[in-house]
C-alpha cells in the first residue's frame, strides 16, 4: 500500500524495469540524480500506472520523446510534474506536456528553453502553450492571466516567418483572430519646465505637477540653495496682465490644481520682503 516514494541525491542514470507494478504509489519524487534520457523516465509510467505527482527536479532530463497515444497510457492519472531545472531545450518537449491527460500542475523553472526570454514572456509563453494547466510554476491560473497569456503568444508569433509559428499560435488566433500591437503607453510622470526667478537669478527647472507646493518648495531650497523662510508666486504667462501673480499657499496642494504649463514662472520671494504687487513682479 505504498503511497509516497522519495529517492533523491542516489545518482540514478536508469531505472530498473520490473515485471512487478505498485498500483497504489500517487507520489514519486526522484530529484538530485542523473536522469537524463526519457526513456528511463517512461519506465515510471510502467511501474506506477496511478502516479498522480512526479517531482524530476534537478535531473537533466532532455526531452519528452514520447506519442500522445503512449503518454496517455502510460500516465493516465498524472497531475503534476515538476521539471524544474532539468534540460528541456525546444517548445516540441513544451507542448507535449499537453498529451497527460489529466495533468494541470507543471513546474519548469531553469530550464534552459527559457534562458533568453525575459520573466514576463517565460511565464506567457509557457502558459499559453499549456491550456489545461491551472497551477504553473506555483502560481494559480486565473482566467483572465490565461487570455493575456494567449492574447501575448499572438502578439510574440504574428511578425515570424509562417514556418517558424507553432501550430498553437493557429490555433489561438481562429479564437481572437489577428490581434493588432499593443499601443506603447509612457507612464513615466510627465514634466513642466517652468522659469524660476530669485532676485537676479533665473533657472529653467522642470516640475512633476503630481507634486504639491510643500514638495516644491523643498525641491527649490536643495536645488537653487535657497534659505528658510520664503514664498511662491505662481505666473501664468499668458494671463498674468489680467490676474497677476497667485501665490502657491496651500502645502499640500497639488501643482496640476494650479494648471501650470510649460514656460510659466515662479517667483520666489524671501519672507520679510514678499510683500509685492504685480506691477513689482
Amino acid at each position: 500500500m505504498l503511497e509516497e516514494l522519495f529517492l533523491c541525491l542516489n545518482g540514478y542514470n536508469s531505472v530498473s524495469e520490473s515485471q512487478t507494478t505498485c498500483p497504489s504509489l500517487r507520489l514519486l519524487q526522484i530529484t538530485d540524480n542523473q536522469l537524463q534520457d526519457w526513456a528511463e523516465v517512461r519506465k515510471f509510467g510502467l511501474l506506477y500506472p496511478s502516479l498522480s505527482t512526479l517531482v524530476l527536479a534537478n535531473n537533466s532530463v532532455d526531452s519528452v520523446g514520447d506519442t500522445k497515444e503512449t503518454l496517455e497510457h502510460l500516465f493516465p492519472n498524472l497531475r503534476s510534474i515538476n521539471l524544474n531545472n532539468s534540460g528541456l531545450s525546444k517548445w516540441i518537449d513544451i507542448e507535449r506536456l499537453n498529451f497527460f491527460p489529466k495533468l494541470v500542475e507543471v513546474k519548469a523553472k531553469g530550464i534552459p528553453l527559457l534562458q533568453s526570454y525575459s520573466t514576463e514572456e517565460r511565464r506567457s509563453l509557457l502558459l499559453a502553450q499549456l491550456p489545461s494547466v491551472m497551477v504553473l510554476n506555483g502560481g494559480a491560473v486565473s482566467n483572465g492571466e490565461r487570455e493575456d497569456a494567449e492574447r501575448f503568444f499572438i502578439r510574440y508569433y504574428q511578425d515570424c516567418p509562417e514556418q517558424e509559428r507553432p501550430e498553437r499560435y493557429r490555433i489561438l488566433v481562429s479564437k481572437y483572430g489577428h490581434l493588432a500591437p499593443l499601443a506603447e503607453v509612457d507612464l513615466r510622470p510627465s514634466l513642466t519646465m517652468v522659469v524660476v526667478r530669485w532676485g537676479d537669478r533665473v533657472e529653467t527647472v522642470s516640475l512633476r505637477l503630481e507634486q504639491t507646493v510643500g514638495d516644491l518648495k523643498k525641491h527649490l531650497k536643495g536645488l537653487l540653495q535657497l534659505p528658510n523662510g520664503m514664498r511662491l508666486f505662481y505666473i501664468d504667462r499668458e494671463m498674468c496682465s489680467m490676474f497677476g501673480p497667485e501665490e502657491l499657499k496651500c502645502g499640500t496642494r497639488a501643482l496640476h490644481s494650479y494648471g501650470i504649463r510649460d514656460g510659466d514662472e515662479i517667483l520666489v520671494v524671501p519672507r520679510d520682503k514678499s510683500r509685492c504687487s504685480s506691477s513689482g513682479l
